[in-house]
């Protein structure tokens, strides 16, 4: 062991390390392999989520989204690595609200944490909406609602019941999806080489309507899409080997999804250029589908979707159960709700049934809504997770020359100002709703704090 490892592990607070966290009577299960994480990660972004927002983002960014979709995920793979580095500085649950929390202190870790819950209470609402939506067009006869009521019943109870056999499921579903990315690609192929006039393949791309602020306030909205290597890094006590296993899959998942996204929508949009005449923005990508292969490529997508969705809805609902099990052990949230683990199960129970109830808004709430919200609260988490890696190295273990600069200031550096620009990029309604929640959380600070006259809540694990 170096120097610097050596100071970095004495660093750390007992409570903070792997094996504070032991499986037991009072831990959660230590059963995640490296291959688990990532499809967990694949579940939660969805190789599909080039389609979530195709509409609405090529709308935007004036018909270059591929080109949104590499603004996003250069801003994304700056991050990943922040969280990589923190998941092996803190290997435990609770994510961006922990690695602010053990950096910046319990006040700051608190509103991280809760701005980060406004992301990942609203990402299994998009889930449900988008489930609702597509499925109330293929089955015009029983309403959007009945299916989001029935998407978050079996959703709940299938985290209740354990991670394992979320990620099982999450297997077979991102399996399905992978069979229809391929489809998608064949006879998009096919339509495009067999037309007259050669395809326009830069277009996408850069055109003559290329705008660079449209593109990024397009990138802005795109951020949801790429939440999935967040979430793993909420399984850092349920993974074996956190330290190594959790920071390879969230950099496996993120380049690989971010490139999958950037293939998918230059596609689309070579199958259908006339991003102008999109019907409905929110189904924009049933109209990509019925242009590369006609109604059985439509259907195929819908049945295919409908089951990403219903993945990611499992994915994003463990990964919140996990934050709020994690401020509520804290003392941040009542302990009797979110601090509770199922004797049987080993699962935050309670905290899934809270999520299950917050999404029944997928009933009442628009897409565009959700998804600016919950781009909003990534954006403030993905900020603080790269400033915690410049404090945590960089300031307060010194690991600033050669090397360790590279790694440790320039590239959380980067980081910071990309998502910075990204978040100041979302519509002014998003800010209004998003500075409304963070007020929220600093009243709640306040009340838990008596008006920071007391210390605020910080991590406490021992039990």
């Amino acid at each position: 062991m170096s120097g610097h490892d050596s100071r970095a592990e004495a660093a750390q607070p007992a409570t903070a390390r792997a094996d504070a966290h032991p499986a037991g009577e009072h831990g959660l299960k230590r059963v995640l392999g490296l291959p688990s994480l990532f499809l967990f990660g694949l579940a939660y972004m969805v190789p599909l989520a080039a389609f979530t927002t195709y509409g609405i983002a090529t709308d935007v960014t004036r018909g270059h989204l591929p080109t949104a979709f590499i603004v996003t995920l250069a801003a994304m793979t700056f991050t990943a690595l922040g969280y990589a580095n923190m998941v092996r500085a803190y290997p435990v649950a609770g994510s961006a609200y922990t690695y602010t929390q053990q950096t910046f202190g319990p006040a700051t870790g608190f509103l991280t944490g809760w701005a980060l819950l406004l992301d990942y209470i609203f990402l299994p609402t998009i889930s449900y909406i988008v489930i609702g939506l597509y499925l109330g067009i293929a089955i015009p006869a029983v309403p959007g609602w009945v299916w989001v009521l029935l998407a978050i019943a079996v959703v709940t109870g299938l985290n209740t019941l354990g991670i394992k056999l979320v990620t099982g499921m999450n297997m077979v579903l991102v399996g399905a999806q992978g069979v229809f990315i391929a489809t998608f690609l064949a006879m998009s192929y096919l339509t495009v080489s067999g037309r007259s006039e050669p395809a326009d393949l830069v277009a996408p791309f850069y055109s003559a309507d290329f705008s660079l602020t449209a593109v990024v306030a397009g990138s802005a909205i795109l951020c949801l899409s790429f939440l999935g290597f967040d979430a793993i890094s909420t399984l850092s006590e349920e993974a074996r080997e956190p330290q190594k296993t959790i920071p390879r899959a969230i950099i496996l998942c993120t380049v690989f999804c971010g490139l999958l996204f950037v293939l998918m929508s230059w596609v689309g949009h070579l199958v259908h250029p006339d991003w102008q005449t999109f019907t409905d923005p929110d189904s924009a990508s049933v109209e990509v589908m019925v242009s590369a292969g006609g109604d059985f490529l439509a259907a195929f997508f819908t049945a295919a979707y409908v089951a990403a969705c219903f993945a990611s809805a499992m994915a994003a609902q463990s990964a919140v159960s996990r934050i709020l099990f994690s401020m509520g052990r804290d003392g941040a949230l009542p302990r009797r709700v979110f601090a509770r683990i199922h004797p049987r199960y080993r699962t935050p129970h309670l905290a899934t049934l809270v999520v299950g109830a917050v999404s029944l808004l997928a009933c009442v709430m628009s897409l565009d809504q959700a998804a600016a919200l919950v781009s909003f609260g990534a954006l403030i988490a993905f900020t603080f997770v790269n400033l915690s890696v410049i404090k945590h190295y960089a300031i307060g273990l010194g690991r600033r020359r050669g090397a360790d600069f590279l790694r440790y200031v320039l590239t959380p550096g980067i980081g910071v100002a990309l998502t910075v620009w990204l978040w100041t990029s979302l519509s002014p309604l998003t800010f209004v709703i998003g500075l409304s929640w963070v007020a929220v959380g600093f009243l709640q600070l306040l009340r838990l704090t008596r008006g920071f006259k007391r210390p605020a809540p910080t991590m406490g694990h021992e039990s």
